[in-house]
C-alpha cells in the first residue's frame, strides 16, 4: 500500500504518478517493440490493480500506440480533481486543481495570526454539535434534555481535550467532514433544516477544525452517532486514519464527540487552567450551551487542631479542590427584547462585558431585521478609558463583535474612529468575514451596518441632558468635534452636539448663539487663539464688542478646523471675525486714509513683503494696529499646527502663499500721530517705529515674531532714549 494511504487525496495523487511513470516506460519502448499490450510484462501492469491504486482499473490496456497510451494516462491523471468537459465547439473546461499539502499548510500556518484562536473554533464546533441534536430531538425520539461542552487539560500527558454530548458522527461523518477540507457540516445541515429562528449554528467555512494544528502535532477525534464509536486521527495534517474503537473512558453517555489535542512543545501554555479559563471568557461566554472546565484549585478549611485536647481549638490546612466550573456564566442581554431588561441589568452587563468601573451615560438597544439581521447594544460611557486618555484613538477593545454568540474579535473598525469612545456589542451573521473571522471585508453590509450604527450612536448621544450633557462635553467633546470634520454625512447634526466657548463666558451650543444673536446679526463670528485670554487680547474683537456681537473663542487647532469645515450652521454663516471687515457704515475712513497717505506709503516700502497691503481702520478702539488675514488665509494658531505637520521641512510653502495680511492703522492712536510725525519730518526714527507698530499689531494677534533680536534691539533703543526724544515716545507707546 501507499505511504499516503490515511489521506484520500494524497492516495490518489501517489498512484497517479506511478502510471506516470509506467506510462514513461511504455513509450520509450512503444516504437521499437508495438502495442503496450505485447511488450508491457505482467509485473509493469500488476501496480495498476485496483487493490494498489484505489482507481477503476481497465478491462484490457489501449489497443492503439503511442497517442492511445498518451490518452489514458490523461483520463487517469485527471481522474480525481481536475476533470474535464468537452464542448460542442470543443472547448475545454477543467476544474482546478490543488496541491492539498500545501492547502493544509496554508490552512494551519497561514489562515490565523493569533493561534489562541483554535479554542474558539472547536468549542463552536461543539456548540455546533449540540444544537443540531437539540434540533433534532425536538422530532426525533431521542431522550436528550441538556447538553454540555467539557474542556479538560492534562499537563502531564501535554493534551487538551474538548468533548461534548452533541450529535456525534458515524464512520461515513468523520471521513467526509473532518478528510475533506472546507466541506462543513454545519452547512450542510443548515440548507436542510432551511431559515429557523433557532438555528443559532456557527460554522460555515469548513476549516475551523483544522485550526487545532496550529497547537497540536497530533489529534484525536473519538465520535459515535448512534452507539458505535470510531476514532479520526492525524498527525501534522499528514493524512488520517479512521478505525472502530469502544466507548472512550469516562464518556459519559453513547453519543457525542471527544477531541484530543497532543500539544506541541512551545504550546503547553494551553494545558494551564488559568490560561484556558482567559480564553473560553473571552471567546465564548455567551454560548447558549454550558462550557465546563476542569479545574484543580486550592481551597482552604477549617479543621480541629490534633495538638488541642479540648477540640475547641481550630486550624486552617490548604486542600486541593477538583471540579468542572462552567465558564460562560454570562447572559447575551443583547438578543432579549429591550422591554425586558431593566437598566440594573445594562448598568452590570457594561460593567462586566467593558471591565468598567463608572456607570454609562446612556444606552441603545435595537435589533434590525429583513435583509439584514443586526441585534445590538450600544454605550456611552461616562468617563474617558484609560487606553484613550494615552492616545486619543488608541485600540480600547470597545467594539466587540459576535457571530450568533461567539464572540469573534473587538479590533475591527466597524464604527468611524470619532466614535471610539462607544462601547458596544454587535451580532451579526450578515458580515461579511474572512475565513479565519480576524478581518471584516469593505462592501455594502459592513456600509449598510455602519450606517445605521452611527445613526443609532448620535440618538444616544442627543439624548443626554442636564448635568449629564455637560460630562459627556468634559470627556467625549474633542472626539465629537473629530466627527465635525471626518463625517460629512452627519455634519449638521454632529454640530448641534458640540458646545464652544464664548466671550461672554459661557458654553455654548450654536443655536443657543444664534438664539442670543442681537436683530442685525446675520453671522456666527469666531476667533482663534492658544488660549482664552489670547484670543480676548485679539483686537478682531474690538469690531465685533463696538456692534455688540459675541464671539466664540476657538482655542485648540480642532476648533478652527471643525469650524472652516463646516462652513454654515442653518442659514448662518460661521466667519472668522479677523477676516471680517467691520468697516461698513463707518464714515470718515477716506478722509484719515488720504491724512495718512505718507504714512501707509512708508509702511508698504518699509515693510515689504511682510504685508500685502497697510490700509486704516474705523473699529479700532485701543490698538495702534491689526493684522487681518485674506479669506482664504490661515490664523496664527493654524500656521503653528501646519507648520507643526511639516515633517523634515523647515517651512511649509503654502504658509506663505495662504498667508498675506493687511496692515490696519488706527488714525486715532497716538502712537500712529507719532509715527505720522516723524515720516513727515524724514526723522530716523520712523524705521525703528514703523517697524515696532508692525510687531505690535502681530503680537496682539498672535502672530509669531521671526526676528525676535530685532525687535528687542528695537524696543531697548527706544528705552535707551538712543534717539532723541525717545523717553517721551517711550511713554507715548504706554499710554
Amino acid at each position: 500500500s501507499s505511504p499516503f494511504s490515511l489521506f484520500p487525496l494524497f492516495e490518489e495523487s501517489y498512484s497517479m504518478a506511478r502510471v506516470c511513470i509506467l506510462s514513461a516506460l511504455a513509450l520509450s519502448t512503444v516504437s521499437a517493440f508495438g502495442p503496450p499490450s505485447t511488450f508491457l510484462p505482467r509485473p509493469l501492469l500488476s501496480p495498476l490493480s485496483p487493490q494498489t491504486t484505489g482507481l477503476t482499473a481497465p478491462t484490457s490496456l489501449p489497443p492503439a500506440p503511442e497517442a492511445s497510451l498518451r490518452a489514458f494516462t490523461r483520463s487517469r491523471l485527471f481522474s480525481t480533481e481536475a476533470k474535464e468537459t468537452e464542448t460542442d465547439d470543443g472547448e475545454e473546461t477543467i476544474a482546478f486543481d490543488a496541491d492539498v499539502s500545501r492547502v493544509m499548510d496554508i490552512i494551519v500556518n497561514s489562515l490565523y495570526s493569533d493561534r489562541s484562536v483554535f479554542l474558539r473554533e472547536l468549542t463552536s464546533n461543539a456548540a455546533d454539535a449540540l444544537d443540531k441534536r437539540r434540533f433534532l430531538s425536538l422530532s426525533d425520539s431521542d431522550s436528550w434534555t441538556e447538553g454540555e461542552v467539557r474542556v479538560e487539560a492534562d499537563k502531564e500527558k501535554k493534551t487538551l481535550t474538548i468533548s461534548d454530548n452533541g450529535i456525534g458522527m458515524t464512520e461515513e461523518e468523520l471521513r467526509a467532514n473532518l478528510g475533506r477540507i472546507a466541506n462543513s457540516g454545519t452547512r450542510a445541515f443548515s440548507k436542510e433544516i432551511g431559515k429557523n429562528e433557532d438555528n443559532n449554528l456557527i460554522g460555515q467555512f469548513g476549516v475551523g477544525f483544522y485550526s487545532g494544528f496550529l497547537v497540536a502535532d497530533t489529534m484525536t477525534v473519538e465520535s459515535s452517532r448512534s452507539g458505535d464509536w470510531h476514532t479520526w486521527k492525524s498527525t501534522q495534517g499528514q493524512g488520517y486514519s479512521v478505525k472502530k474503537t469502544s466507548k472512550p473512558d469516562g464518556f459519559e453517555g453513547d453519543q457525542g464527540t471527544r477531541i484530543t489535542l497532543h500539544l506541541k512543545q512551545d504550546c503547553l501554555e494551553y494545558a494551564e487552567t488559568g490560561r484556558l479559563e482567559e480564553l473560553l471568557k473571552k471567546y465564548s461566554s455567551f454560548i447558549s450551551f454550558p462550557i465546563s472546565l476542569f479545574t484543580e484549585k486550592t481551597e482552604y478549611k477549617q479543621v480541629p487542631d490534633p495538638e488541642d485536647e479540648t477540640g475547641e481549638k481550630k486550624k486552617t490546612v490548604p486542600e486541593t479542590v477538583q471540579k468542572w466550573e462552567t465558564m460562560n456564566t454570562q447572559k447575551p442581554i443583547w438578543l432579549r427584547s429591550p422591554r425586558e431588561v431593566e437598566d440594573e441589568e445594562y448598568t452590570e452587563f457594561y460593567k462586566s462585558a467593558f471591565k468598567a468601573y463608572d456607570s454609562p451615560l446612556a444606552h441603545n438597544h435595537f435589533s434590525l431585521e429583513g435583509s439584514l439581521e443586526l441585534k445590538a447594544l450600544l454605550y456611552v460611557p461616562s468617563m474617558l478609558p484609560y487606553e484613550m486618555s494615552r492616545d486619543m484613538f488608541g485600540d480600547s477593545g470597545g467594539m466587540k463583535l459576535y457571530i450568533k454568540r461567539v464572540f469573534i474579535s473587538d479590533k475591527m473598525e466597524i464604527l468611524p474612529r470619532w466614535l471610539s469612545f462607544v462601547r458596544a456589542v454587535v451580532d451579526s451573521d450578515d458580515l461579511e468575514l474572512n475565513v479565519s473571522r480576524e478581518i471584516l471585508q469593505e462592501g455594502k453590509v459592513l456600509r449598510v451596518i455602519r450606517k445605521k450604527l452611527v445613526r443609532k450612536s448620535l440618538d444616544m448621544i442627543s439624548s443626554i441632558e442636564g448635568d449629564d450633557a455637560k460630562t459627556f462635553w468634559e470627556q467625549f467633546g474633542k472626539y465629537v468635534k473629530v466627527g465635525l470634520v471626518e463625517d460629512e454625512d452627519n455634519q449638521e447634526e454632529i454640530a448641534g452636539l458640540c458646545r464652544w466657548e464664548t466671550d461672554a463666558g459661557e458654553s455654548r451650543s450654536l443655536q443657543e448663539y444664534i438664539d442670543a444673536m442681537p436683530e442685525g446679526q446675520d453671522k456666527i463670528y469666531y476667533v482663534a487663539g492658544d488660549s482664552r485670554a489670547q484670543c480676548e487680547m485679539n483686537p478682531a474683537m474690538e469690531g465685533l464688542k463696538s456692534k455688540g456681537y459675541e464671539c466664540i473663542f476657538a482655542t485648540e487647532p480642532l476648533d478652527e478646523i471643525a469650524l472652516q469645515g463646516l462652513g454654515k450652521f442653518g442659514d448662518k454663516e460661521l466667519k472668522d471675525a479677523a477676516k471680517e471687515d467691520f468697516e461698513e457704515g463707518k464714515e470718515g475712513k477716506e478722509g484719515a486714509e488720504e491724512e495718512l497717505k505718507g504714512v501707509i506709503d512708508f509702511l508698504k516700502e518699509c515693510l515689504g513683503k511682510d504685508v500685502e497691503d497697510v490700509s486704516v481702520s474705523m473699529s479700532l478702539t485701543d490698538s495702534p494696529a491689526v493684522l487681518r488675514q485674506g479669506q482664504f488665509g490661515m490664523s496664527p494658531t493654524m500656521q503653528r499646527y501646519m507648520q507643526a505637520q511639516s515633517v523634515g521641512q523647515e517651512s511649509n510653502p503654502m504658509l506663505g502663499e495662504m498667508n498675506s495680511v493687511t496692515l490696519l492703522l488706527n488714525p486715532g492712536h497716538k502712537v500712529v500721530e507719532s509715527l505720522k510725525e516723524f515720516v513727515e519730518k524724514d526723522d530716523p526714527r520712523k524705521e525703528t517705529w514703523g517697524r515696532l507698530v508692525f510687531d505690535l499689531a502681530k503680537i496682539s494677534g498672535g502672530y509669531g515674531i521671526e526676528d525676535v533680536k530685532g525687535l528687542v534691539e528695537r524696543v531697548v533703543g527706544v528705552m535707551e532714549g538712543s534717539d532723541e526724544g525717545g523717553v517721551e515716545d517711550a511713554e507715548v507707546v504706554s499710554s
